[in-house]
């Protein structure tokens, strides 16, 4: 190659060089932000060695070789300038995206593409002349119509790099003054040099001064990074650190009207994402917490909790106010940061309905102990004890016939008792499932009816029912069988000598199955109504002194929650009572 090397030519190359071992250098120090102002360097580089050795080429070909090489710098270079802008100003966000990094990466691609193949299409210069009537060679180009379609994509990313900067340190802290300063100059300097070019202000005749432009930006920032510590002490942007904190803040004036807010603040008000929050009043984005705005309006420094229905859901949060008055500032401003409590008050409220739960199981159990130690066993000692005496002979055939039937029903009594026990105990079991099935209801009725026949013929109690063939239920069985044998067996106890008892059953339009079953006995108080069904220990003697415990009536309504049931009850004293469950019918 032949060159002929001028002081331009040199100081470029000298520069060029200095740029590219710089950019290696701080391209290593591995943050986004320096790794991006490094590749911006390197496109400098490229630009202004290949600049260099154009400027010191003495043929044309040897100069569009170098021209080809420069694009490499010319092309990345406004690109990485944005790309280091956005990093800068904590908004990597936006070209993370892949189709806004597509866009972005179109232009210089094309360039590229249209600069290495344009003497087959002349679209991005319409010709390229050497002159050597200076002091030495030197290219003219005449632009073609995509190198002024660059020339906009050049000016759009400069532009939109240097209004991120200006709009960053607008409202930066004054700490950040000199770093301000350096950076807003540097990226004034490319746009002024550029421009003088194009308008054709050229104190160095057909040489274009943009590249030198380029590298006294470099050498600015890179002032910003040593002298200033420009990377070291970069600016967390506002929006960033308050958008990444769950919590909700609101700024307001002295008016208390919202001056500043983050997104989070909308977890805690009832307004949508696209309706204006600034220069609202705090009574108009509170508007049924007066208790939290008269603290606001008084000047009120300090926490509250409060709760509100955002949506369809309540949530329970903490309001911190901070007043900041004028002998600490300029203007007096309220500070609300509101924490979200809803996950702690729901804890807290299923701990306590958890420690509710467990004190009424305990209860339970010590009933079924008490139970167990005095209802069941003292019929079980005085049948040991009559069987005993009747063994020693201390007890003749009429004495034993004549207690036979109190040994009876204390024999019913007490295995109805255990049967109840049995079951209630066997579904407190931890992972005892509830086995659904499909079944007969007028079977299950009829072996119930069979079952209790003998204590009803005793007190010649009438059993009727009216229930059709084939009416399904979906419930767990055994279950419904209990419920039915419990509320049987109370209606029999609870019947005079002559009473009769109806069962029924229907469909209901709910996909349910009403079963009722009906005696004309003593019935109940409302009193006694309303404690039956509330864990209270209701227990009642038979119109024959027959005992009771409480404990069916409970097992029954635990047993029909546990089926998507229902269990009902409705009674007159002196008239009688109704049962009616509804099961569900799996429809």
């Amino acid at each position: 190659m032949d060159f002929t090397f001028n002081g331009y030519g040199l100081v470029l190359l000298f520069f060029g060089t200095l740029t590219a071992i710089l950019a290696i250098y701080i391209y290593k120090r591995g943050t986004s932000v320096v790794r991006w102002f490094g590749l911006m360097m390197g496109s400098n580089a490229i630009w202004s060695i290949a600049y260099g050795f154009e400027l010191s080429s003495y043929h044309l070909e040897q100069a569009l070789f170098f021209i080809n090489i420069e694009y490499l710098g010319i092309a990345t270079l406004p690109l990485n300038w944005f790309l280091f802008c956005l990093a800068f100003c904590n908004k990597e966000c936006w070209y993370k995206k892949p189709l806004n990094l597509t866009l972005l990466l179109i232009a210089p691609i094309t360039t590229l593409f249209m600069v290495w193949t344009n003497p087959m299409h002349h679209l991005h210069y319409k010709d390229v002349k050497m002159f050597f009537d200076g002091p030495f060679p030197m290219i003219k180009i005449y632009p073609g119509t995509w190198y002024h379609i660059f020339t906009v994509y050049f000016y759009l990313l400069l532009a939109c790099g240097c209004y991120l900067i200006f709009n960053k340190f607008r409202s930066s802290d004054p700490i950040y003054k000199k770093q301000n300063y350096s950076i807003l100059i540097a990226a004034l300097l490319p746009w002024i040099g550029n421009i003088s070019y194009l308008i054709g202000l050229r104190p160095l005749g057909f040489i274009d001064i943009t590249p030198f432009a380029f590298i006294l930006t470099t050498f600015l920032i890179l002032l910003g990074i040593y002298r200033f510590r420009l990377f070291d002490i970069v600016p967390i942007a506002r929006e960033k650190a308050l958008e990444l904190m769950d919590d909700g803040f609101l700024v307001l004036d002295k008016k208390h009207r919202a001056i500043d807010y983050n997104s989070s603040l909308y977890r805690y008000i009832n307004l949508s994402k696209n309706q204006k929050i600034i220069g609202q009043s705090i009574g108009e984005l509170f508007p049924k917490h007066m208790d939290f705005i008269q603290k606001i309006e008084s000047g009120f420094s300090g926490k509250m909790e409060m709760q509100a229905f955002v949506g369809e859901e309540i949530i329970y949060f903490e309001a911190e106010i901070l007043l900041l008055n004028e002998s600490k500032i300029n203007d007096a401003f309220t500070i609300v940061k509101l924490q979200d409590l809803t996950s702690a008050k729901k804890d807290a409220l299923i701990a306590k309905e958890q420690a509710l739960e467990l004190e009424k199981v305990n209860q339970l159990k010590d009933r079924i102990f008490s139970i167990i130690a005095h209802d069941l066993r003292g019929p079980l000692v005085n049948l040991s004890e009559i069987l005993k005496m009747v063994s020693y002979n201390q007890v003749s055939q009429e004495e034993f016939e004549k207690i036979s039937p109190e040994l009876s029903k204390d024999i019913i009594y007490t295995t109805d008792l255990l049967e109840n026990v049995l079951h209630w105990s066997r579904s407190q079991l931890q992972g005892f499932g509830i086995q659904k099935e499909f079944f007969n209801v007028r079977n299950i009725i009829l072996n119930e009816i069979n079952y209790h026949l003998p204590s009803a013929t005793l007190k010649k109690v009438n059993i009727l029912h009216d229930v059709f063939p084939n009416e399904i239920a979906y419930a767990d069985v055994l279950m419904f069988q209990i419920v039915i044998r419990n509320i049987l067996n109370n209606a029999i106890k609870f019947c005079n000598e002559g009473c009769q008892i109806v069962i029924t059953a229907s469909y209901q339009r709910n996909h349910m199955l009403k079963i009722c079953i009906q005696d004309n006995g003593v019935g109940m108080s409302d009193a006694t109504l309303e404690k039956l069904f509330k864990d209270e220990n209701v227990s009642s003697r038979g119109t024959q002194n027959e005992k009771g415990t409480g404990l069916g009536l409970m097992i029954c309504k635990d047993f029909m929650t546990r089926n998507d049931g229902e269990i009902s009850v409705s009674s007159q004293l002196g008239k009688g009572t109704t049962f009616c469950l509804l099961v569900p019918t799996g429809d």
